[in-house]
This record gives structure tokens, sequence and C-alpha cells, in this order.
């Protein structure tokens, strides 16, 4: 099949990619054009493992193109997925749809011939129904099919997620495009996943609440840890207790800082919005956002009680500072507000994080990146664990710090309490 991916994001650009390597012929639409200048070359803009050499085999076989030129990219294709941003207002909770209708108008002027419209972006629930209106003379003369076809592609493991869903949700009331569509999925949903249709403002729906859901495990896992800590229990022990029982299952039960990136905090934002205007209380989402916003603030105070309340001239280094491993994405990470904060108080920081440097940084006078993991511990008086990437699971701290009373403060309990004391390290986790 002929597809339009419209926006190289994320979500547009990892899907196109990935569409493109089961056989389809995908362009991939985006009005920066140093961007896609940059794609056309085989440069990938965001860290995802894998992605830079399917992108290439695909452009190689001439199934994949990147393009500015969206009036031709519609006409070319059959199916048209949009795939642009939708982050959260300013000063509101509400969602920014306005580059979705805008996109939408402009496919107003470049359709005479019959294709399905796909919201891929996050978006509230009745956002099919105003693209619809807005398209309501090609809907009259049924040249067009509005769906809803949310992504649940984990940053990370996009691709692996992409090629085995745990579900792909269609919402439309068309007979007409769940066909087409069934026939799309066809090769990844064989193997033993599930194609889910549903109404449109059902496919809206299931995304915001998957996404709440999520958040609501990590935050209900991080308030345990609090209570484990002042009564001598692990948290661990109690994440893998909780996480046999099939109800419940073990994931997103791991204790550690605050939810971020790029779906979470606006994704539960936004579902709050839709239900106020509903005039629905989800009190229980409202307390979701409240607690992961004193996440941060809590494990901040941790680092200021583990240096005894003496942050100035210390010398503190972050491993890792992405939100998550595997991605480069800082899109409310953790690490900014407790890096503003120690800088604030005059603490020196350094910071190594595989996906490499990050601008969030830059202008901060005692905030440096190092290149390496060595070169950013040698005289720390404090190693912070903020990300679980895999080069961080192996240290020898000892001989990694230049320093006799060093600290190590592990976010993602990594590391043993009891080899960390054999060793005669000052070492604390979260909720042990």
């Amino acid at each position: 099949m002929k597809l339009c991916m419209i926006g190289t994001g994320y979500v547009g650009l990892v899907s196109g990619v990935c569409f493109s390597d089961v056989g389809n012929i995908v362009y991939c639409v985006d009005k920066d054009k140093k961007k896609i200048d940059s794609l056309n070359n085989g440069i990938v803009p965001i860290y995802e493992p894998g992605l830079e050499e399917i992108l290439k085999r695909n452009r190689k076989a001439k199934r994949l193109f990147f393009t500015s030129d969206l009036n031709e990219a519609v006409k070319k294709s059959d199916i048209v997925f949009i795939c642009v941003g939708t982050p959260t207002k300013k000063k509101s909770n509400s969602a920014d749809l306005k580059h979705v209708f805008t996109v939408t108008k402009q496919l107003k002027k470049n359709i005479s011939k019959y294709k399905i419209i796909i919201t891929k972006s996050t978006v509230p629930v009745t956002t099919g129904d105003k693209i619809e209106q807005i398209l309501r003379n090609l809907k009259k003369k049924k040249l067009i099919d509005v769906v809803s076809n949310p992504e649940f592609l984990r940053e990370g493991e996009a691709i692996r997620d992409f090629i085995y869903p745990d579900r792909v949700v269609i919402g439309t009331d068309s007979n007409k495009a769940n066909k087409i569509l069934k026939s799309l999925y066809l090769p990844i949903i064989k193997k033993s996943s599930r194609y889910f249709k549903t109404s449109r403002r059902g496919a809206e729906m299931i995304k915001y609440a998957s996404n709440a859901f999520l958040a609501t495990k990590i935050s209900y896992i991080n308030e345990l840890a609090n209570l484990c800590e002042k009564i001598g229990v692990n948290i661990q022990d109690i994440s893998i207790g909780m996480g046999l029982d099939q109800r419940i299952g073990d994931r997103f039960l791991r204790a550690g800082p605050a939810y971020g990136g790029s779906c979470f905090p606006k994704d539960t934002r936004a579902l709050i919005d839709v239900a106020d205007k509903y005039k629905t209380d989800l009190s229980i989402i409202k307390s979701v956002i409240k607690s992961n916003n004193q996440r941060k603030i809590t494990l901040t105070k941790r680092i200021d009680k583990i240096l005894n309340n003496r942050l100035k001239n210390k010398n503190i280094t972050f491993l890792g500072v992405t939100f998550k491993p595997n991605t480069d994405d800082m899109r409310e990470a953790s690490s900014i507000p407790m890096i503003n904060y120690l800088n604030k108080k005059g603490s020196k920081i350094r910071y190594y994080d595989p996906s490499g440097r990050k601008m969030e940084f830059d202008k901060l006078k005692n905030v440096k990146f190092y290149s390496s993991i060595s070169s950013a511990c040698i005289k720390s008086d404090l190693i912070i664990i903020h990300t679980e990437w895999n080069a961080f699971k192996l240290l020898d701290f000892k001989k990694l710090v230049k320093k006799k009373n060093f600290k190590v403060f592990d976010m993602r309990n990594i590391y043993s309490r009891d080899k960390m004391r054999d060793l005669k390290i000052d070492y604390t986790s979260i909720g042990r």
C-alpha cells in the first residue's frame, strides 16, 4: 500500500520506517526542510536502537521517501496518517491541536479520490469528529473516512513494539476502511497479536486511559517506596510479590524517579482537561499528577540529606539524564529540575549520558557534559544513577572515583545494598 506519514517526529518516523520495512511504499512529510535533508542522507534525528539501519535499508529499496511537499505525498498515497505533535498548551492542561487542524485544512485541498485519514497523534476524544467536520464536503462525496489508530510505542523499544504489538486499535464505523486497515496490519497481526476495532471515540479514549493507568502504577509504587523506607521493607520484594498476581502484573512497578517523557505527563493532563469539560471528576488521575510532581521534590531533598545539606562546591555526577534508557528524550525528565536546583545551590554538576550532550544544560555555568563515565566520575563527592542504561550496571566505583569518601545515590536500585556495604561504599537506594 501507499502511505503518507505527516510529521517525522517520534511517532511518524518510527511508524513510517517500520511500515516500509513490511513492504509498503511510504512518504514521510515534514515542513522542516533541514530535517528532511538529513533523513534523505540517512541521518536519524532521534536516538532509537535499530532505526537508522532499517531506514537506510528501505531508502535503498526505494520503499521509503522523505519530502516537504505535502500535496504531492498526499496525492500519491492511499492512506494518510496525521502524526504531528500535540503538546500541552501553555497556561492550561489541554492538548494543543493547532498542528492537527492545520494539516487537516491542507488535506482539504488535495483529495480527489478515496483516502483514509488516520489520526496517529495522541488526541482528545472528539478530535476525529472535528477533523471530519473540517472535511465534511469530502465526507459527503465519500472520498474519505476519518479513523483513529493510536500508537503504543515505547521509546527505546519502538521497533519491537511495532512489529510485535500487544494490540492494534482501530476506531471507525466504516467497513471499507476497516477492511483496508486490517489488510495493512496483516503482516504484524498474524504474529499472535490482536487487532481490535472499536468506535473512533473509543480508540481515542483507549490511548489516554492506557497512559493514565500506567502513570498511576508508577506513582503508586513510588509512594509505597517512601513508606517502605520508613518501616524497613524492601520495595523490590513488594513489587515482585504484587507482580506475580496476573491481575496486576509486574511491569511499571519499579520504584524510582518521577515519570517523564513525551506521553505520560501531557496525556494525564489532557485527560483531566477532557473530564473537566464534561464535568467529570477524575480524582485518581489528579492525585497521580500531584504525586508525580511531588516525587521530583522528594528525591531532590534526598540529595540534600545525603550531602548533609552542604551542596555548595560539591562535585555531583549524574549518570544518565534522559527520562528512561535507550532514548535521547529529555522531555519532562526529572534530572532537569534536580540539576537546576543543585546548580542554584552552588554544586558543580558533571553528567554523562550515552545519548550525548543535552542543550537543556548548556546555559548553566557549573554543569558540564563528559564524554565518558570515568571522566565524569573521577572527582565526584556524589554519584547519582538517574537512568538505568546498561552501561551503568557493572561499574567499579572504587576504580572510577579518585576520592575516599564519595557517595552513591542509586535512583534505579541497580546495585545490591549488601555488596555495596561490603565494599564500604556509602550507598543510598530507593525504598530499601
